[in-house]
């Protein structure tokens, strides 16, 4: 497992975070896991109502890890906590409208489609209700108003999987976005082609369709037997794009953004060559977590710069370690 300068940083970042040495940290880690079982707050202050409202399709489980990871915070920090979520940018609008209107105490938003979300975050700050962004949007976080942004930076993941597309040999890739209008998809595969020193094109999906997804890439497999690397850009598509690759007969390697449990166990098989894990429970956990740190203390981490979580370019040595973590849902 690979991990970028920033990532070091990030966990540099947590560990300030849990605030001491490593015995005080386990003793944290401990109650925390300690008031989970019990369904007990590991603090005493009043219990305040924090929202999220992310672009998640539905059935996306990337989203499913982050809210565990927030949930788990939530339960920690005596948080009430609300989720809510919509891929369709003027929708998941309306649904943080809705929690500016019940009065929440803190708000956690995704900017996937920042011009439809530039309006209701601005009015959340108006309101007094302080907001994090997570996962999209770094670059318009600071400017929409928000404390501060949990992520990865998109550019340099997708930087990422140019340079291990390199170091892997291939020459010619395919990148799969299944999400028209997403920023952060398109800065992954920007990312991608800047370091890559083969060919590589976008190839755009229906996301909420498989079976259309598979065959779009067994399409584009069959008109060419010279692309030898498909990177997807969400856990759920890798092993749809591993069926489109059996189907087509390519040779071509599949690798994919993001980690679920089934990517770990695809990792460890072989059926993947390596996947970009950004930790989405980190990005739930710790936004819950910052929002509390603000109200409690007036606390914000980042100092004006995202708090980075990824990317870790992870591969078939890591996946047996990782696999425990992916079964569970927190990885």
């Amino acid at each position: 497992m690979r991990a970028t300068g920033a990532v070091l940083a990030a966990v540099l970042g947590a560990a300030s975070l849990a605030g001491c040495s490593s015995t005080g940290g386990k003793r944290a880690e401990e109650r925390a896991a300690a008031a989970e079982a019990q369904g007990r707050a590991a603090v005493n202050t009043p219990k305040w109502t924090f929202a999220m409202v992310t672009h998640s399709g539905d059935g996306d489980t990337f989203w499913d890890i982050v809210q565990k990871g927030a949930e788990q915070a939530a339960v920690k920090d005596n948080i009430n906590f609300l989720y809510a979520h919509s891929d369709e940018g003027q929708q998941q609008a309306q649904l943080v409208q809705s929690y500016i209107d019940k009065g929440v105490d803190g708000l956690i938003v995704t900017l996937a489609k920042p011009d439809a979300m530039k309006a209701v975050v601005a009015k959340a700050a108006k309101a007094g209700i302080p907001v994090i962004t997570v996962n999209s949007g770094s670059e318009q976080s600071k400017q929409f108003g928000a404390l501060t942004h949990i992520g990865q930076d998109e550019s340099i993941a997708g930087e990422a999987v140019g340079d291990e597309l390199d170091e892997r040999g291939r020459k010619k890739a395919l990148c799969v976005l299944h999400e028209q209008g997403n920023v952060g998809h398109e800065q992954r595969c920007a990312g991608a082609k800047k370091t890559f020193d083969g060919t590589m094109q976008n190839l755009y999906v229906d996301g909420t369709n498989m079976p259309d997804v598979q065959a779009s890439i067994e399409a584009k497999l069959q008109a060419d037997k010279t692309i030898d690397a498909v990177v997807t850009l969400g856990a759920p598509f890798a092993d749809t794009a591993v069926k489109a690759k059996e189907t087509a007969g390519s040779k071509a390697e599949i690798d994919t953004f993001d980690l679920n449990e089934a990517v770990a166990g695809s990792l460890k098989a072989g059926r993947l060559g390596f996947a970009v894990d950004q930790q989405p429970y980190l990005q739930g956990y710790e936004a819950v977590d910052l929002l509390w740190l603000y109200r409690y203390n007036a606390d914000v981490l980042g100092g004006g710069l995202p708090v980075l979580t990824g990317p870790q370019v992870i591969s078939k040595q890591d996946a047996a370690e990782l696999e425990k973590y992916a079964e569970r849902g927190t990885r």
